[in-house]
């Protein structure tokens, strides 16, 4: 069945900010495989130029869906998780996510499309500090296989 176009334009905030700690960063580097001492040490991170550990680049898919998991879970968007396979992820940065940061996140659904036998759905998410400050903006790409009509 086709996903519900209906959904396309809808906002979701995160209900509650992401604190973001040295150790969930260090685990994160960790379970990708980069060693890159940045991740994980204070003093390395402040000798190359950052106020405190740094995250990894992909590190805000950790909580970059939080907010739209009520949509993607709504049962009149039509979605079959049974059927999803992740598609695609990128980020683009304002500045980097830094220990001690908490970042709120608001996710749209921005578009919704076939492709052959395949549904696209794909999630924008705008990351900001509480303050408002643009942190990162994140897409995901969704693929429902065989979905479409």
């Amino acid at each position: 069945m086709a996903l519900n176009r209906d959904f396309v334009g809808r906002t979701y905030p995160s209900s509650t900010p992401y604190e973001v700690s040295r150790v969930k960063i260090k685990e994160f580097a960790a379970a990708i495989g980069d060693h890159n001492p940045i991740y994980r040490d204070r003093e390395a991170a402040r000798a190359a130029g950052h106020p405190d550990v740094v995250a990894p680049p992909t590190f805000p898919i950790v909580f970059s869906l939080s907010g739209a998991g009520e949509a993607l879970a709504d049962p009149e968007l039509n979605l079959d998780f049974s059927m999803v396979v992740h598609g695609e992820q990128r980020f683009e940065y304002t500045r980097p996510i830094y220990a001690g940061d908490e970042l709120l996140c608001t996710s749209t659904i921005s578009e919704i499309r076939s492709v052959g036998r395949n549904e696209l759905l794909t999630v924008t998410s705008e990351v900001t500090t509480l303050a408002g400050e643009p942190v990162c903006r994140t897409y995901n790409i969704i693929i429902e296989r065989g979905g479409a009509a």
